[in-house]
């Protein structure tokens, strides 16, 4: 044996490898931390990962730096690296990197599928072939995380927008912003196993309370706060199990007052009052937020006297809410706050608490992409704290949510921590959230899409996901006045379809715009439609024993609620990319059915914004 060939490293503390411009550091003994830097040696602090590097023993041979898990091989011509198992199988080869754009560029086995990335509504699961720029949006959000079939996962640790594409070249991240290539490769060896490493690195899940898995109600939106407390009756009333009801937006009046976190609204004078009647109810109560304000709020004037404000276009445009479209002569002046700003976190939640102290039971947190209109090249070189809105757009959703939960925790009623929103950004299972996938339109298409959406969004590591029941955008089926989708049979059965999916997803919640989605609008006790929900919602209460003990292994045991059959059947070649059944924890295979069977399907070319900018 050559004694100069081999060197055992016995470590005190974590070591990380320099050499030609790249750093190599064992985080575990199955994770590998790179970064690549053109002048300057210089690791940039993470705002997504929270664990420390463990002492991991570790031999180098050479090029090669292996511990118990991977072997890490460092190209001495090229400075790329392959990571290898133990044994020396390979997993994953570098082949080129830049950074002039920022880009790292991996070569993938031929038949090597992959996954993740986040919400993409394309209706597919594998991303191999996949072109897409990733920047969060109304209907899709991206988390940076991509696994492969073989077992290993990589987390690309950027916050700009992100370029992704997959062909002949091979599969490469470019990023519009950044001064150093990061990122960690992670070795799995199965979905489970790469999602039990993102969540090592970026932090576990907080359980829900039981009361979240039941049946939650709402509309785009209840106007009254006496409405709002009589569907909960209503509900009561016609002895349907219901656990939450939400509050969508304008209960804080006019535009001009957006978001100001309070009942200030003429008929939501006796909004505390309300919220105190729906306990007694038994029903929870939760109530929408959002990430920007209008500019008669306090929030706003004590944002903007600090400079923490964002000048980007946003919801809504126009200050007169009761009239469409938007009358731009009277832009609503809303502006976005910097959540990367910890300051202006602390101001949100110094406003926010009047709600909390009303009895709120959770949050739902809207826009938290945020809504970002017609965009300009200055508004992504606009400052922000610790950057500019570029470089750091993609990780909006994570701050803000995150300030939320550090807040509530920090004023600890021993409750547990309940955020619905509307985008996510890696690691954000950490910090008490649940994502819904936007305004989607109603359509077939759409809800077949839903499936591997939450699947894909699942393999970042991010288990809670849910969308709105029936589409949030159903005015097409209102063909018998404004109103009357309900009555349509062609909605309806798209609505039972999506109400039987919706039964397998971690949050059970009806909601959308264009129609009323309450039980009774579909018809009455013993009629098919009527009957077809009700038993919907009564199997998921016979099912909570079952949903609330798999809640429990997500938390303690990195387990998911929406497992793509891969995941436990991963050799068999034919569930790699199906999209229309998948496993609901570990022992039940949920297999919705997604296409019309009843009525003719209704094609529905229809994204958030054509949505709200219909004429009519």
């Amino acid at each position: 044996m050559n004694r100069k060939a081999i060197v055992i490293l016995s470590l005190l503390a974590p070591i990380a490898m320099w050499a030609q411009g790249v750093k190599i550091e064992f985080f575990t003994p199955s994770v590998v931390h790179v970064v690549r830097y053109p002048g300057q040696a210089v690791t940039p602090e993470s705002k997504v990962v929270i664990a420390k590097p463990q002492e991991v023993a570790l031999t180098k041979r050479g090029n090669i730096t292996a511990s118990s898990e991977l072997q890490v091989k460092l190209d001495p011509k090229s400075g790329c690296i392959t990571f290898m198992t133990a044994k020396g199988q390979v997993l994953l080869r570098e082949k080129s990197h830049t950074f002039t754009p920022l880009n790292q560029t991996f070569t993938l086995d031929k038949d090597e599928a992959i996954y993740g990335l986040g919400t993409i509504q394309n209706g597919k699961m594998n991303r191999r072939g996949e072109h897409k720029r990733m920047e969060q949006s109304n209907l899709e959000d991206f988390q940076n995380v991509i696994q492969s079939i073989k077992g290993w996962g990589i987390y690309w640790d950027n916050y700009a927008p992100t370029q992704f594409d997959d062909d002949a070249r091979g599969m490469s991240l470019t990023s519009e912003a950044g001064d150093v290539i990061d990122y960690y490769f992670m070795y799995g060896r199965s979905a489970d196993g790469v999602i039990a490493q993102i969540r090592h690195l970026t932090g576990d899940v907080p359980m829900f309370p039981l009361w979240t898995y039941g049946y939650w109600q709402s509309k785009e939106r209840y106007k009254t706060a006496a409405e709002t407390e009589s569907i909960v009756d209503k509900y009561r009333e016609l002895q349907v199990p219901l656990d939450g009801i939400i509050q969508d937006w304008q209960y804080w009046g006019s535009n001009y007052l957006w978001n100001a976190m309070d009942f200030l609204a003429e008929d939501f004078a006796n909004g505390p009052q309300m919220i105190q009647n729906v306990h007694k109810k038994h029903a929870h109560f939760m109530i929408s937020i959002w990430a920007s304000f209008g500019p008669q709020t306090k929030q706003y004037r004590e944002l903007d006297e600090k400079g923490l404000l964002l000048p980007i276009e946003t919801w809504p445009q126009s200050g007169i809410s009761h009239i469409w479209p938007p009358v731009m002569d009277y832009p609503s002046g809303v502006k976005v706050y910097d959540a990367f700003s910890p300051e202006a976190r602390d101001i949100y939640w110094k406003y926010l608490k009047k709600l909390y102290d009303y009895g709120t039971d959770a949050w739902w947190m809207d826009s938290t992409d945020p809504d970002f209109f017609n965009p300009k090249e200055s508004d992504y070189q606009h400052p922000v704290t610790g950057g500019t809105w570029r470089s750091l757009r993609n990780a909006f959703p994570l701050e803000t949510v995150r300030g939320i939960y550090q807040a509530q925790r920090k004023d600890d009623r021993g409750k547990r921590i309940f955020i619905m929103t509307r985008s996510s950004f890696a690691g954000q299972q950490h910090y008490g959230s649940n994502m819904w996938s936007g305004d989607v339109a109603s359509s077939w298409e759409m809800l077949r899409n839903q499936i591997p959406a939450g699947l894909s969004f699942t393999l970042t590591g991010n288990p809670n996901f849910n969308t709105d029941i029936g589409g949030f955008f159903c005015g097409s089926y209102n063909t018998k006045g404004a109103g009357s989708a309900p009555r349509n049979p062609q909605f309806q059965e798209l609505y039972v379809r999506w109400m039987q999916y919706g039964l397998f997803c971690p949050v059970f919640r009806s909601h959308g715009a264009d129609a009323p989605r309450e039980i009774w609008q579909f018809g009455k006790k013993g009629e098919p439609v009527y009957d077809a929900i009700e038993q919907m919602i009564r199997l998921r209460y016979r099912l909570l024993p079952y949903l609330y003990s798999t809640a429990n292994q997500v938390t303690t045991n990195n387990e998911s609620y929406l497992r793509p059959l891969f995941s436990d059947f991963a050799a068999d070649k034919k569930v790699w990319d199906m999209t229309d059944e998948f496993m609901f924890g570990r022992s039940i295979l949920a297999a919705p059915i997604v296409e019309a069977q009843y009525t003719q399907e209704k094609i529905v070319k229809e994204d958030a914004m054509t949505g709200w900018d219909k004429k009519n």
